[in-house]
């Protein structure tokens, strides 16, 4: 056999090669939020995934905004995030495709259930203003998270334009302590502090010390999580077909019945509100 022929051969057999690993690699990253990955979530959700479509999907949990980062870099292939603004800024600048609302859950004001600051209520900006006047502790993410970005909207809405900034001498300690959503629980149980969180991530942290729920029920405390497919556009070598099989599962039938099935204590945490 010529030497021509034996080169011919060896470039057929690792092209087939590489076609083979190529189509064997039904693997995605998804950019998400440590709140869908510390409440548990995503161990249950992911696994239906994969036996539904034999694709594999590889979690990065961090912020939301540092997940859209990832997004408009390229280094993700889909979205699962919640910050509705942001995500739909993301969308217009040409970075995703179309954003689909998959669930809900809510934001909860947790502190010392003794609550020294006296927050306990219905209304999330009554009590950020009496917790501003209050000698106590407040922890916040302070990591341009979905939970981050929500937390300084009802500082807003108190009327306080930076927490950190306390020009008024009152006695009120904000900590940004640039971290998850697990950490920051567990910071303010180590100091008796006040914090924002999801109500997936506080029923599925262990490390509760004395915190406990004072503020629930207000409508501003709404927290919607959404999916984006990462615009091929922008970022041709991303895998449209797979990250798109996702968000179509998610939001489907099946997928909708596999979020509202998990539970911890038979308490659901996240409920499917996805509009097909």
């Amino acid at each position: 056999m010529g030497f021509a022929v034996k080169s011919v051969l060896a470039f057929l057999f690792a092209a087939a090669l590489s076609a083979s690993g190529h189509a064997q690699d039904r693997s995605i990253v998804m950019a998400s939020t440590t709140s869908t990955e510390q409440s548990g979530l995503f161990a249950h959700l992911l696994p239906a995934f994969k036996k539904a479509s034999g694709i594999e999907v590889r979690v990065v949990a961090q912020g939301t905004g540092q997940a859209l980062d990832m997004g408009r870099r390229g280094d993700a292939d889909v979205l699962f995030v919640h910050d509705q603004v942001a995500e739909e800024r993301f969308v217009a600048e040409g970075f995703g495709l179309a954003r689909r609302p998959v669930m809900f859950n809510d934001f909860v004001l947790v502190g010392p259930s003794s609550d020294p600051a006296g927050v306990r209520g219905q209304d999330v900006v009554v009590g950020l203003n009496k917790l501003a006047s209050a000698k106590a502790i407040f922890v916040s993410r302070g990591d341009k998270s979905g939970t981050h970005a929500a937390e300084l909207r009802f500082w807003k809405a108190a009327g306080i334009a930076d927490p950190a900034v306390k020009a008024d001498g009152s006695l009120f300690d904000y900590r940004a302590c640039g971290c998850g959503m697990g950490p920051a629980l567990n910071i303010a149980s180590s100091v008796d502090g006040y914090a924002l969180t999801d109500r997936g991530t506080w029923l599925s942290f262990k490390n509760r010390g004395n915190l406990a729920v004072l503020v629930e029920g207000d409508k501003r405390l709404f927290n919607q999580y959404g999916v984006i497919v990462v615009n091929p556009a922008k970022h041709p070598h991303t895998k449209t077909a797979l990250a798109q099989a996702f968000s179509d599962w998610v939001v489907s039938p099946d997928g909708q019945a596999t979020i509202a099935a998990y539970k911890i204590g038979g308490e659901q945490l996240f409920f499917p509100n996805a509009k097909n």
